[in-house]
């Protein structure tokens, strides 16, 4: 009897690290110094964080996550406070909230950018709150609404303009949660510089990685320092133990941050081959039943995931699997999550859930070939034109 031998295509990941740099070598040169919590790659990576985004200081932390957290203390939340988000996002952010005993409004966002709904923000603000001593209440339980967390998704910003005036009107203090968008500008001003602190995340599937850890961009030298005390364990004296408050094991460690600098050299790169994933993307899938994300006005986004909305999301993800192409589903709305069920939830149409229910995120490593990116294009089209 004649056998026949099953051909495996090649599996084409959906967005992992590209170590193709100076990366190996500045690590080695990073644990021969000896200097491993601190050291010259954490300044240089800092610096170089710093000269790219245009903030005036940059602190390295062990993940974006704990950059929020840092960053929700800095901006003064405390417990019983409120503070807002959108409701179609990475859990890190919603987390954070409650790591400060505070509670997350969650705004829903906008159905074409699928980042937060800002006109549903000013409506909610002008409706729903009030303002006392130049503070921001919710009506409806007369607690402190202390600062919102716009966050800029899959690359794409919020409208920054206008959410800084419902900031400064409402006695809001910003937070960006710019963990997606390294490279990404409004108006050539670079995300995560236009509130009281922005936060990066350098987790592994980022447009630059250093395995974990993460950033707070800030403008304001005073909170800088106090960002960098916090982190450090709140340790007051070179030499002594003494620690002046509630502090935190969040630092950026040297080696990690050796891997940050060689990505760094990389970063221009990594954004040219990213917009043109996306480019390739949207001119294969023309006139096919879908649709992308649409980018704020004024934005140039860093094109960091592509991802795109079908009502045939579930099949189109077990039919990409079984061309071993890697797939994943935009993340699950935070309020139809356990722990935020309770949380107030602001919206019309409810487009995070349709959002969600339909988003796919497709394959987007800065290493993809072009052959691998028109095999993904071909599978997709075959399985939305049979």
């Amino acid at each position: 009897m004649e056998t026949f031998k099953t051909l495996t295509k090649a599996a084409i990941p959906l967005c992992e690290p590209n170590l193709r740099g100076n990366e190996k070598q500045y690590i080695v040169d990073a644990i021969d110094s000896n200097w491993l919590s601190g050291g010259a790659y954490l300044n240089q990576f800092e610096k170089k964080l710093a000269a790219f985004t245009g903030a005036s200081y940059v602190i390295g932390t062990s993940s974006g996550t704990t950059a929020l957290h840092i960053s929700l203390i800095l901006a003064g939340v405390e417990p019983n406070d409120l503070v807002i988000l959108p409701n179609l996002t990475f859990v890190a952010t919603a987390n954070a909230v409650k790591y400060v005993q505070a509670d997350p409004i969650l705004m829903d966002i906008d159905s074409k950018t699928w980042v937060m709904d800002v006109n549903l923000l000013a409506e909610f603000l002008a409706e729903q709150t009030y303002v006392k001593n130049e503070t921001c209440y919710y009506k409806k339980n007369n607690r402190r609404i202390k600062a919102i967390i716009p966050v800029h998704l899959l690359g794409n910003m919020c409208d920054m303009q206008q959410l800084h005036r419902l900031a400064i009107q409402y006695g809001l203090t910003i937070v960006e949660d710019a963990a997606c968008s390294l490279g990404s500008f409004q108006k050539e001003k670079h995300s995560g510089t236009f509130g009281l602190t922005g936060t990066l995340s350098f987790n592994s599937n980022k447009i630059i990685t250093t395995g974990g850890g993460g950033a707070i961009l800030t403008n304001d030298e005073s909170v800088a320092k106090k960002a960098k005390h916090l982190i450090t364990q709140a340790k007051s004296s070179a030499t002594d133990y003494f620690h002046d408050t509630l502090g935190y094991n969040y630092r950026l460690v040297n080696p990690l941050a050796a891997i940050g600098t060689a990505q760094m050299e990389l970063l221009p790169q990594f954004l040219q081959i990213k917009q043109q994933i996306t480019d390739n993307y949207k001119r294969a899938l023309e006139g096919l039943p879908v649709q992308f994300q649409e980018i704020t006005l004024g934005t140039v986004s860093n094109a960091w995931h592509c991802a795109l909305l079908t009502r045939k999301r579930s099949d189109l993800i077990s039919f990409l699997a079984s061309e071993n192409i890697e797939s994943r589903p935009l993340w699950i709305p935070i309020n139809e999550l356990p722990i935020f069920k309770n949380d107030a939830y602001i919206n019309r149409n409810n487009n995070a859930k349709k959002v969600s229910e339909s988003g796919i995120m497709l394959p987007c490593s800065t290493s993809a070939t072009n052959e691998q990116i028109e095999r993904v294009c071909e599978s997709v089209i075959a399985f939305l034109t049979k």
